[in-house]
């Protein structure tokens, strides 16, 4: 399984990620040069050596009409949003602000593919979404800076472009560290995470090693809440490729992620099992607990039976889900069941790839779903696809299932 791993133990800023996914690229110059090219009004995208701590590795520089941000006011260079977010009293003539319908038509119309544009959507709206509530305004009445937004949708889109390119399979990474101390920004002096990130980074495994300056900006936390499926130890990697994005300034300690490619036989994650003991819920209450969480997102749902006090038989009720995912299902399974306490077991769960193609029979297309890992395969058709077949022909399953090339 092609596996990308982030580690940010010196936190993300945007640039910083593009830059460690740069160096993965088998051809970072003609990149940079259709990055520059997907209609960002003025923008322009370089890419320059940076040595910190005797490790070299890439920086990014974004420049809007040859203007670039202040770095002097963040310790990354693209933390935009720190300069821009004024929401009251902009006179509606200012043309140095757009607002979050002027960014989205722009994305809108980039020279990306539409799952590109998806993706920066999403990140972009996790961002405008802390603002929004960072600052008590809507989102469609936020108004940012030109400059620092136009470098945000550059770091942003990089990025999406890169991961798109690079196509790996699974995208995992460390833990966040978020620095500590304060920053100035057009606001005041802000602590560290600055309130924007901070939000961003509910239900990321973060933490905070003393180092005094902001290493992780909104922009970064997006990123990795966008795309990074599980926050874990580093799995079992064979790694074919490391990128180094550095970050503007310099720390006691290599300023840069680290992103590591390369190839894993599974998906090893670190799962929660929320589990409770039920005896006065109805089998169909049970059920249609069970599909709410299911449809929530949980991995899996099940019930095992139980005796409990006063010989009552009763059920064991388990939701596997991810870390993230904790507080949701917690509030869920409160909601839905009549359990007064859940207890909390962590595990590590691996998994073998999953793939799903589709084969033509006489019957019609049944979809067969393959999973690899561990010196192993496995196929099996879909059984809603078989059922459904077997019911419309009046034929048995076997007879679909002989038709069927699963090998």
């Amino acid at each position: 399984m092609k596996t990308l791993y982030f580690e940010c133990s010196m936190g993300a800023a945007g640039d910083m990620l593009m830059a460690a996914l740069l160096e993965l690229h088998s051809n970072p110059n003609d990149f940079l040069n259709r990055l520059n090219s997907i209609g960002i009004p003025g923008v322009t995208v370089t890419a320059e050596p940076s040595v910190k701590c005797g490790i070299t590795g890439t920086h990014i520089k974004v420049t809007i009409n040859g203007q670039e941000e202040n770095p002097d006011m963040h310790s990354h260079e693209h933390i935009h949003e720190h300069s821009h977010g004024e929401h009251h009293h902009h006179d509606e003539h200012d043309h140095s602000h757009g607002s979050y319908h002027d960014i989205e038509h722009l994305i809108d119309h980039l020279n990306v593919s539409d799952t590109v544009k998806k993706n920066v959507l999403g990140v972009y709206r996790l961002i405008a979404e802390a603002e929004s509530h960072v600052h008590g305004v809507p989102v469609n009445q936020i108004h940012f800076h030109e400059v620092g937004e136009m470098d945000a949708v550059a770091d942003i889109a990089g990025v999406c472009m890169l991961i798109e390119e690079l196509a790996p399979d699974v995208i995992l990474g460390s833990p966040v560290n978020t620095g500590s101390g304060y920053v100035r920004c057009a606001h005041g002096i802000l602590p560290v995470p600055a309130p924007a990130a901070a939000y961003i980074l509910q239900n990321v495994p973060i933490y905070n090693e003393q180092t005094t300056g902001e290493l992780c900006t909104p922009t970064g936390a997006a990123l990795l809440k966008h795309f990074v499926k599980e926050i874990c130890k580093m799995p079992i990697i064979s790694v074919c490729k490391l990128g180094y994005g550095m970050g503007k300034k310099d720390f006691e300690k290599a300023n840069c992620v680290r992103a590591y490619m390369g190839e894993a036989d599974c998906v090893n994650e670190e799962v929660i099992e929320l589990v409770c003991n039920l005896d006065d819920m109805t089998p169909e209450a049970v059920a249609f607990a069970q599909q709410v969480l299911f449809e929530e997102g949980a991995l899996d749902v099940y019930t095992t039976a139980i005796g409990m006090k006063k010989g009552r038989a009763g059920v064991s009720f388990t939701c596997m889900c991810h870390v993230n995912d904790r507080d949701k299902m917690l509030a869920l399974i409160f909601k839905h069941t009549a359990t007064l306490g859940i207890r909390e077991y962590i595990s590590r769960r691996y998994s073998l790839q999953k793939e799903q193609r589709e084969v033509q029979t006489k019957f019609g297309v049944v979809r067969v779903k393959t999973s690899h890992g561990f010196g192993v395969e496995k196929s099996k058709p879909e059984y809603e696809d078989v059922a459904k077949i077997a019911h419309e022909k009046n034929i048995s399953l076997q007879d679909i299932l002989n038709e069927i090339d699963i090998v």
